[in-house]
């Protein structure tokens, strides 16, 4: 590095006018692409790309947008009521029995279990939040268009890690061992539907089913499936 300087200094030109005085540096090649090179990040020390840790990251990360919540990355420990529907197409197709299975080998606890007709009131109350949307017309006449299999599952973190066994909205984005993503094709016909938060799991289920129609019920696996 010294004798760069030294070659630097010692092409040092100094031109003189009537107005000023200019001095003009000339760096040899090689340390003109030295000195660019420490900007680009390519050429950084890895110990600067990875000073901060995992932990610290996602921290900064909630600081920026605290509301933020990953659904299928963070499950609850308490113990929760899912409301799960298989729609129309899931009944139509012979699925019932199918996706009953996945949550019973899961581990989950069935409360309320039913085959019903949806009625047009009841469909546009569960669905109130999507009524702004253009679609909403179909879709309450897809769900209304045959009967629905009603369910209320019970369970540790059941709302998330139902979610994770349904699959993505759109059944080609779902993972393959999903619900969707091994039964559906499309977003108009994806088979099943699963509450996306406890509070909703509370209501639908409230919607959905009469007093009187839960069973409160003893799960002899219990010890086996959480300690």
């Amino acid at each position: 590095m010294e004798s760069v300087i030294m070659a630097s200094l010692s092409s040092i030109r100094l031109s003189s006018s009537s107005s000023d005085t200019r001095i003009n540096l000339s760096l040899p090649t090689t340390a003109v692409s030295a000195t660019s090179h420490r900007h680009l990040a390519a050429f950084q020390s890895p110990s600067h790309l990875f000073s901060k840790s995992l932990s610290t990251r996602i921290h900064a990360t909630k600081k920026k947008n605290p509301n933020i919540f990953l659904p299928h990355l963070v499950a609850s420990m308490e113990v929760e009521e899912s409301y799960i529907m298989i729609k129309p197409d899931g009944v139509q197709r012979g699925l019932v029995g199918e996706i009953i299975s996945r949550f019973e080998k899961k581990g989950f606890k069935l409360k309320g279990l039913k085959l019903f007709d949806c009625p047009k009131d009841l469909a546009e109350e569960h669905y109130k939040d999507l009524s702004s949307k253009p679609f909403f017309p179909k879709l309450i006449s897809y769900i209304t268009s045959g009967p629905v299999v009603c369910m209320a599952w019970e369970g540790v973190g059941v709302v998330a890690s139902a979610r994770k066994l349904i699959g993505a909205t759109n059944p080609l984005q779902a993972e393959p061992g999903t619900i969707r993503g091994d039964l559906a094709i499309q977003t108009g016909r994806n088979v099943v539907h699963g509450s996306d938060s406890p509070e909703n799991g509370k209501r639908e289920i409230a919607l959905w089913f009469k007093e009187g129609e839960l069973t409160e019920w003893t799960q002899v696996q219990a010890p086996w499936l959480i300690e």
